[in-house]
């Protein structure tokens, strides 16, 4: 899994156009804007399949991690593959981004995720510190 967190000033996004076949249609026209938030866009790879549970784990101490060097409260999750050569499965990702938002949720975080399927427009802007713009790979 790769992950690229940003510690936002604000973080907008709508729904683009739809990439996958199956993917929800989200609300006509919307448009969704965070402030003082993790904004973390997603690459989850095959290799992520089988370790699951733990990466979880990982990449929930990752985020709580980021967000704590500004006390925010408030996270963005966007699936983004565009980050390695191979992607798992687009149901595998789904349902670990559905995860791990509702494991930050039961721990006080507010957890917006983009619309999984579709590309969406956005604007970031970014704290000017380096660690405001942080790469992992778990």
């Amino acid at each position: 899994m790769k992950l690229l967190m940003f510690q936002a000033r604000h973080f907008s996004f709508s729904p683009y156009e739809r990439v996958l076949p199956d993917a929800a249609a989200p609300d006509a026209g919307s448009q969704v804007r965070v402030a003082d938030a993790v904004v973390v866009f997603v690459h989850v790879e095959p290799q992520d399949v089988t370790g699951a549970a733990g990466l979880e784990t990982k990449f929930v101490k990752n985020v709580k991690w980021l967000a704590g060097k500004r006390d925010l409260k408030t996270v963005v999750l966007h699936s983004f593959t565009h980050l390695a050569e191979e992607s798992a499965s687009p149901q595998f990702a789904e349902t670990f981004l559905q995860g791990a938002a509702a494991r930050l949720r039961r721990t006080g975080y507010e957890v917006t995720l983009t619309p999984f399927g579709w590309v969406c427009e956005w604007e970031l802007s970014v704290f000017g510190e380096g660690l405001a713009k942080v790469f992992k790979a778990l």
